[in-house]
């Protein structure tokens, strides 16, 4: 089944180029996955050696796991990106450069939302990765920048536009490591709420970011009119303090390449004592 192509790689790429001289003024959200990745990594017990970063635009994640001893290799979409940390340029929709096996440790940050092939990506870290190796990766995901998709749609009025990007739900991701054959697969969410004071700080903050749309199929500009529109929507859900709060729910999965070492759940009908009697208990 051909897989439907709703991202423009090169587009993405050159978005995150451009934001990389001023990210650090609109980093917030990445700082806030990344620090989850390594809290969770934290709670992890086993030592890892080889470890893969994707999405760097700042050192947190290399500079953390160097110090614990991995030897890292880094790759963001963006050529200038990756060069800032000393890694290289990647595009998850074609093969990855590396052979089956490389790591026991992968991190992809905030990049896995803007890949046409998801489930092809996570089979591809799968195999990077050594038997018992872990994948953690963190993505903005569905429900997220909802008063913007307000704006949009107040500016485009009877002829809305695609200008968001389709937007994974937890629930789908679990599913995908499932499906992509990884042990052990969680995910859940990270909310992060930001005030703005209007619309346009929104707009500069995507931008700075690197996430502005990418789509294929690019939207019509937005008319004055419809700019006036959207800000206007906007300001109308601001709170008491005229701040305007926006939210964005961090998608946060793990898998593990299976390995006969690993827990395996009880077989089905094996328990010893019943549902209604450890209620009881």
């Amino acid at each position: 089944m051909a897989i439907p192509v709703l991202f423009n790689m090169s587009l993405r790429a050159m978005r995150r180029d451009r934001a990389a001289p001023g990210f650090a003024r609109h980093a917030f959200l990445y700082e806030a996955a990344a620090h989850e990745m390594l809290d969770r990594l934290a709670d992890v017990r086993r030592d890892f050696r080889e470890a893969l970063v994707i999405g760097a635009p700042t050192d947190i994640l290399p500079s953390a796991l160097k110090e614990r001893g991995l030897r890292v290799t880094v790759a963001d979409p963006g050529p200038r990106m990756a060069a800032m940390q000393g890694g290289f340029c990647l595009c998850e929709d074609a093969p990855l450069p590396f052979a089956p096996a490389s790591f026991d440790l992968i991190l992809s940050c905030g990049t896995m939302d803007s890949v046409n092939d998801v489930p092809g990506l996570l089979v591809q870290l799968r195999e990077l990765l050594r038997p018992d190796g872990l994948l953690l990766a963190a993505f903005m995901g569905a429900g997220s920048l909802p008063r913007l998709r307000s704006a949009l749609l107040a500016a485009d009025g009877n002829r809305p536009a695609q200008r968001i990007h389709p937007q994974i739900d937890v629930r789908t991701a679990g599913d995908l490591l499932m499906r992509a054959g990884f042990a052990l697969p969680v995910a859940d969410v990270q909310s992060l709420d930001v005030g703005y004071d209007g619309l346009l700080g929104l707009l500069g903050d995507l931008r700075g970011m690197g996430a502005a749309q990418c789509l294929v199929s690019t939207p019509p500009p937005l008319t004055r009119a419809g700019l006036v529109r959207a800000i206007e929507d906007f300001a109308s859900g601001a709170d008491a303090d005229g701040r305007t709060r926006e939210r964005f729910e961090i998608i946060q999965i793990s898998g593990w390449r299976p390995d006969p070492s690993q827990p395996k759940p009880a077989r089905r009908g094996s328990a010893t004592v019943s549902l209604a009697e450890a209620l009881k208990t």
